[in-house]
C-alpha cells in the first residue's frame, strides 16, 4: 500500500507540475527542481538535530529496563492483562515483552517500541494453536499498540523543538487525552468484537481512574481559562524533570551502573536515528513534489469544501488533516507531513499543534499489522484492521477536539 501511495504522490505531482509549467505557466520548472534538493537537505538537518535527544531518552529507557522498573510495571499491569488478554497465562514472558513495548510508547519512542512489539508478538505466538491466524490477544495487543498510549511525547517534543517552538512541551497534556481517547475507543471496539467481559475489578478501577483524570482536567480547564496553556506547560516540564530524576534515583538505589546502562541505551538511540533517515528523505521528497505541484493545496481545498457542507469551518487547521490520513499507512510519511505543516503553517499554529497531536496519539496501523503479523507468519488477521483503523479515526477526532480546546 505504501509503495502505491509514495509512487502515486511522485507521479501525479510531476504530471501536475509539468502541466502548470508548460500549459498554465504559473510556476517555473526550476522551482519544482529546487524543492527536490531542499527536501533531502532538510531531512539530514532534522535527523542530526534528533540524535542527541533520541540518545538521551533511549538511555533513560535502558536504565528503566535494567533497574527492574519495567518488570515492576508488568506485575502491576498483570491483573489488567488477565482481563483483556485472557489467553496469556500469568507469568508468561509475553507480559514483560508487552510491557516493554507499552513503556517505549509511553515515552514517545515510537521507533524504539517496534523491537519490543515484535518480541511480544513472538512470545504470544508460542501460545497460538493456529499459527497462521491471529489470536484475540494478539489483535488486542496490536490495537492498543497502534493507538500508542503516550505519556511523554518525546519524539513530538524533539521535532517541535527542532522547528523553533516557543513551548515545545505544551502538547503534553492534550496529547495524553487524545491518546487516551483513541486507546479507549480502540479497546472497547475490540472488546465488543471479542465479547470480552470488561466489567471486572481491574478494568473498573482503570476506567474509574481515567474518568476521574478526564473530569479533573475538565474542571481545571474551566477554572484556568486563558492560563490553561501556560499552566499545562509548567506541569509538563515538571513531570519530565521528576521522571528523569526518579528513574536515575531508582537505578542508584538498585545499585545499577546507571552510567553504563545509559550509554548502552543511548548507543541504540543513535542507530534509531540513522534508520529514520532514508524513510524521511523518501517521504519529504514525495511531499515536496506533492506540495510544489499544487496537489496538496487542492486536497486541502477538498477537505474545506467537504466540512463546509456540514457547516464546519476548518480553515485554521485544514493542513493538519493529511497527517491523520497518512498515519495508518506510514509513520515516516505522517511524520514528514507534520514537518511540512510546521514549515508552512508554523509549529505553534493551531494546525501545527493538531498535527502534533495526530502523529503522537496513534501508530501506523497497516505497517504494524504487516510487520508484527508477518514476522510470525500470520496471514489471517481477522478483525485487526477494522479495530485498528477505528482507533485511528478516534485519534483524528480527539486531536481536533483537544487541539481546539487547548490552542484554539
Amino acid at each position: 500500500m505504501i509503495n502505491k501511495v509514495w509512487g502515486g504522490m511522485i507521479v501525479l505531482g510531476i504530471i501536475c507540475a509539468v502541466i502548470r509549467c508548460f500549459l498554465v505557466g504559473d510556476i517555473e520548472i526550476h522551482e519544482v527542481l529546487q524543492q527536490f534538493f531542499n527536501s533531502a537537505e532538510t531531512s539530514v538537518k532534522i535527523v542530526i538535530g534528533l540524535i542527541g535527544m533520541m540518545c538521551l531518552w533511549m538511555g533513560f529507557a535502558s536504565i528503566m529496563d535494567n533497574a527492574g522498573l519495567t518488570e515492576k510495571l508488568a506485575r502491576l499491569l498483570e491483573p489488567v492483562f488477565r482481563v483483556i488478554m485472557p489467553e496469556i497465562p500469568g507469568g508468561h514472558p509475553a507480559i514483560s515483552s508487552i510491557t516493554m513495548n507499552m513503556a517505549a510508547n509511553m515515552l514517545g519512542l515510537d521507533n524504539a517500541a517496534t523491537p519490543f512489539g515484535i518480541r511480544a508478538m513472538k512470545d504470544m505466538q508460542t501460545l497460538n494453536k493456529t499459527p497462521d491466524t491471529a489470536t484475540n490477544s494478539q489483535i488486542m495487543f496490536l490495537v492498543i499498540n497502534t493507538s500508542a498510549v503516550t505519556i511523554f511525547p518525546v519524539s513530538i517534543i524533539m521535532y517541535r523543538s527542532q522547528y523553533g517552538s516557543a513551548n515545545p512541551t505544551d502538547v503534553f497534556l492534550p496529547l495524553i487525552f487524545t491518546t487516551m481517547f483513541s486507546t479507549l475507543v480502540g479497546f472497547l471496539v475490540t472488546a465488543v468484537v471479542q465479547r470480552l467481559n470488561v466489567f471486572k475489578k481491574p478494568m473498573l478501577v482503570l476506567f474509574a481512574m481515567m474518568v476521574g483524570l478526564v473530569a479533573g482536567v475538565g474542571v481545571w480547564a474551566f477554572k484556568a481559562g486563558s492560563d490553561l496553556v501556560s499552566q499545562a506547560t509548567v506541569l509538563s516540564d515538571l513531570s519530565m524533570v521528576l521522571f528523569v530524576g526518579g528513574v536515575t534515583a531508582y537505578g542508584l538505589f538498585r545499585k545499577r551502573p546507571v552510567f553504563q546502562d545509559f550509554i548502552a541505551g543511548a548507543r541504540s538511540g543513535f542507530g534509531v536515528c540513522i534508520d529514520i533517515l532514508p524513510y524521511l528523505v523518501a517521504m519529504l521528497f514525495a511531499i515536496a513534489i506533492f506540495r510544489g505541484s499544487g496537489l496538496l493545496d487542492y486536497l486541502i481545498s477538498c477537505f474545506k469544501w467537504l466540512f463546509g457542507i456540514c457547516g464546519m469551518d476548518i480553515s485554521s487547521f485544514a493542513e493538519a488533516l493529511p497527517v491523520g490520513f497518512m498515519g495508518p499507512l506510514s509513520g515516516s510519511g505522517a511524520r514528514a507531513v507534520m514537518l511540512d505543516v510546521f514549515q508552512n503553517s508554523g509549529v505553534d499554529s493551531l494546525a501545527g499543534h493538531i498535527a502534533s497531536l495526530m502523529l503522537g496519539s496513534t501508530e501506523t496501523t497497516l505497517y504494524v499489522i504487516s510487520v508484527y503479523f508477518g514476522v510470525v507468519g500470520i496471514t489471517k488477521v481477522r478483525h485487526a484492521i477494522g479495530c485498528g483503523l477505528t482507533a485511528d479515526l478516534a485519534s483524528m477526532i480527539g486531536a481536533v477536539f483537544f487541539g481546539c480546546l487547548f490552542f484554539g
